[in-house]
């Protein structure tokens, strides 16, 4: 009998031992691991519903998705062929930004990463493999977690501005307050990611 309540007592000690350590992973930012870009669609997992902004559809009507094309077409080429470029697709002065993460090392990116789409979340947020969690995403939004120590950035002028400039884009600059806005894509106040799921059908 008193093996076994020994047996009982250790198993309660691992199984609080075991939360104790993930409650603690959890809140240890993860600062030595480097960050890595993952691309457009784990991002898409979570923010493609409507009610929490619909970030992922909106970033595919804006021309940042169509960053990467848009270097093939007869306006690029013409630019290109002036700056003496024979492939703006395949030119590191144009892909700096038209496409995510473009001249970091290949160990940066993970297999779900694609280069296609041109200039995606990452590109804005930064790399997102250490706070793409969920757990780690509310944690920052319920502030019990630092962004920056996740790698998360919120965008400001400077972000815009590095490509936004007299030589990325034909010398028209990064108008923040009006350019900040038509892209705006943040999630509304009050929203909890999931409720939607949980909501009973219309009618019931």
């Amino acid at each position: 009998m008193k093996s076994f309540r020994a047996v009982l007592m250790v198993g309660a000690a691992l199984v609080a031992w075991s939360g104790f350590a993930h409650a603690q992973a959890a809140a240890t930012p993860p600062a030595a691991t480097p960050p890595m870009y993952a691309g457009v669609k784990r991002c898409k997992t979570c923010h493609n519903v409507e009610k929490g902004g619909g970030q992922f559809a909106k970033w595919t009507e804006s021309k940042h998705s169509k960053a990467f094309a848009t270097l093939a077409s007869p306006k690029a080429l013409e630019i290109a062929k002036e700056k003496g470029i024979a492939d703006p697709q395949k030119a590191d002065e144009c892909l700096a930004c038209h496409v995510t993460g473009h001249g970091e090392a290949a160990d940066k990116f993970k297999e779900s990463f694609v280069a296609a789409d041109g200039v995606g979340c990452e590109s804005c947020h930064g790399a997102g493999s250490n706070y793409l969690k969920k757990s780690v995403m509310q944690g920052v939004r319920d502030k019990k977690m630092k962004a920056e120590d996740y790698g998360l950035m919120m965008p400001t002028e400077k972000t815009c501005a590095k490509c936004h400039n007299e030589k990325g884009t034909g010398g028209k600059f990064v108008d923040w307050k009006a350019d900040s806005t038509k892209i705006d894509h943040s999630i509304p106040a009050g929203y909890v990611r999931g409720a939607e799921a949980a909501a009973p059908p219309a009618g019931e």
